[in-house]
């Protein structure tokens, strides 16, 4: 599978993938369908203005939040970023705490993940053409770690500087006894969408940064009240608008000279010394 190729100028060299609340993001959308090697994508992509700024945004459980997390087609969403010219990505998602001084409405931009899904599509390189194993050792990009740092600082909102993120299959919320099991681990936070979206972006040498909000604690925190599904949507609801605000002062501060993180960022060279040629027929 070799990598997917934007037609002449790029039409966004910043993506974001979140919720169907980042409609509004824009200046002048436009709805873009892009077709991919692997399906169709949650939706179409959005593309517009973000302060000056090209920035493709798609939805990724799709507009009403209709695909499950185990359901989400995550290649054909970065293949179609990809596709238009996108290179950077930020990726809000809604998580559980597994620390009880991480409180609801509270930032994590973690700095690992720990994957514990099934069933789902983790590569592109699903034996069709070359094979290639990417570094995945630090799994997030330095640089949108900074810019999304730096602009909760500079908006003065509670957030935590890294972390584990656990990702479970989902669409259930976890156990007591898997909740208290990943406590023990050490992990930070627990969600459901960010594998294989993150490993798959570092296979089409993407820079990806999870900008992840809390809604809930976790089940087996001491004391801890059941989480609802109502419950989380209802926290995500009232955070959107600080979260876009984030969202615009991080894409502000991303890094714009592309030639140079083509050259110097690890994500861009992920692929570096890989022959990614089809074999011959």
């Amino acid at each position: 599978m070799t990598q997917p190729a934007s037609r002449g100028e790029p039409l966004a060299s910043i993506g974001v993938i979140g919720g169907s609340g980042f409609y509004t993001f824009f200046e002048d959308a436009e709805r873009h369908s892009v077709n991919t090697p692997f399906g169709d994508p949650s939706d179409d992509l959005v593309i517009g203005t973000v302060d000056g700024r090209r920035v493709a945004f798609i939805a990724r459980h799709g507009q009403g939040h209709r695909v499950p997390p185990h359901r989400i087609n995550y290649r054909a969403n970065l293949w179609a970023l990809r596709s238009v010219g996108v290179r950077q990505i930020l990726a809000p998602c809604a998580v559980g705490s597994l620390r009880p001084e991480h409180s609801a409405g509270t930032i994590v931009v973690p700095d690992q993940i720990f994957d514990r899904t099934s069933g789902r599509e983790h590569t592109v390189y699903d034996g069709q053409g070359p094979v290639a194993h990417v570094s995945f050792a630090h799994p997030y990009c330095a640089r949108g770690r900074a810019s999304a740092l730096a602009a909760l600082r500079e908006r003065e909102a509670p957030h935590v500087d890294g972390g584990t993120l656990v990702v479970v299959n989902g669409p259930r919320f976890s156990s007591g006894a898997e909740s208290r099991w990943h406590q023990a681990a050490g992990f930070s936070i627990v969600g459901m969408t960010t594998m294989p979206e993150a490993g798959i972006a570092r296979e089409l040498a993407m820079c990806f940064t999870t900008i992840a909000l809390v809604t809930d604690h976790d089940a087996g925190l001491d004391g801890v009240e059941p989480v609802s599904h109502a419950e989380v949507l209802a926290v995500f609801a009232r955070n959107i608008e600080p979260l876009k605000a984030t969202l615009r002062v991080a894409i502000a501060r991303l890094p714009q000279d592309e030639s140079d993180a083509d050259a110097t960022c690890p994500c861009r060279t992920a692929l570096s010394g890989i022959d990614l040629t089809p074999e011959p027929a």
